[in-house]
């Protein structure tokens, strides 16, 4: 345990959340079809969004594996959609320094998404790179082969997407040179 998490521990209001956070994840273990993931993903959403107070999430490498799992290649877009949506409001709640910290834990479901993901869900998990990850700058480069791995797929001749996947527009800009030495 991270050592300001333990302190945050001490406070009653983060031990609070933390219970409802862990209510939240509960619902995951009954789920039996899409749908249900769908519906614990929105508890977990509100859950999340009950106290923007901490920008240190309670339960989140089991948060993180339970995003993962909603992103499998076999789960309806809608599934996708509604993850990628938690996804972003984790972000926003933790920002750049603890999805710096904890880039490990979100990339290993986001990554491997765009091989698979619907037309629909392309566009906004590009969104979620240009937003959340990219701004990481040199944060990003102990998982940049996985980022461009990840992009990969978006490179297909022809696709809606090549302009927003390509090297150029996503890695070169925001790692320039000066940042990549320093």
């Amino acid at each position: 345990m991270d050592p300001e998490e333990q302190e945050l521990f001490r406070d009653y209001r983060y031990r609070n959340y933390s219970s409802v956070i862990e209510k939240a994840l509960r619902n995951f273990e009954s789920s039996s079809e899409w749908a249900d993931l769908i519906s614990s993903l929105g508890k977990l959403n509100k859950a999340l969004q009950s106290n923007l107070k901490y920008s240190l999430l309670p339960r989140r490498l089991i948060i993180s594996k339970r995003l993962s799992q909603c992103l499998h290649p076999a789960l309806p877009s809608g599934v996708h959609l509604k993850a990628l949506e938690t996804y972003e409001i984790i972000f926003k709640i933790i920002g750049t320094k603890w999805l710096a910290k904890d880039l490990f834990l979100y990339s290993s479901g986001l990554f491997p998404l765009l091989a698979n993901a619907a037309m629909s869900v392309r566009p906004i998990l590009l969104g979620l790179y240009e937003k959340y990850f990219l701004p990481l700058q040199k944060s990003l480069l102990p998982s940049l082969q996985a980022f461009v791995i990840g992009l990969l797929p978006g490179l297909e001749e022809g696709s809606e997407i090549y302009d927003r996947s390509s090297p150029q527009a996503v890695v070169c800009p925001p790692l320039s040179y000066t940042v990549l030495t320093n």
